[in-house]
């Protein structure tokens, strides 16, 4: 399963450990990703996604049906 946010997109990035002797070995950063549960009233139903933390927050205060709507607008979803 993909390590990527339903809703922004957001996915893993590449970069380095760095050692004491400056010594770089190749690593991942992963997001932080959630898998939540949300009701829909306009649709009376539940849907699950895997969001990343950030796009939870964004979904608190601007509300589920007015978020995927703008990410849909913009063409992440």
């Amino acid at each position: 399963m993909a390590r990527v946010c339903d809703l922004t997109g957001k996915g893993a990035m590449n970069g380095y450990n760095v050692s004491n002797s400056n010594m770089k070995t190749k690593r991942k950063f992963y997001p932080n990703l959630q898998t939540k549960r949300f009701f829909i009233p306009e649709e009376n139903r539940w849907i699950t996604l895997k969001v990343s933390t950030s796009a939870i927050k964004t979904i608190n205060k601007n509300g589920i049906t007015a978020v995927i709507n703008k990410f849909i607008k913009k063409g992440y979803v």
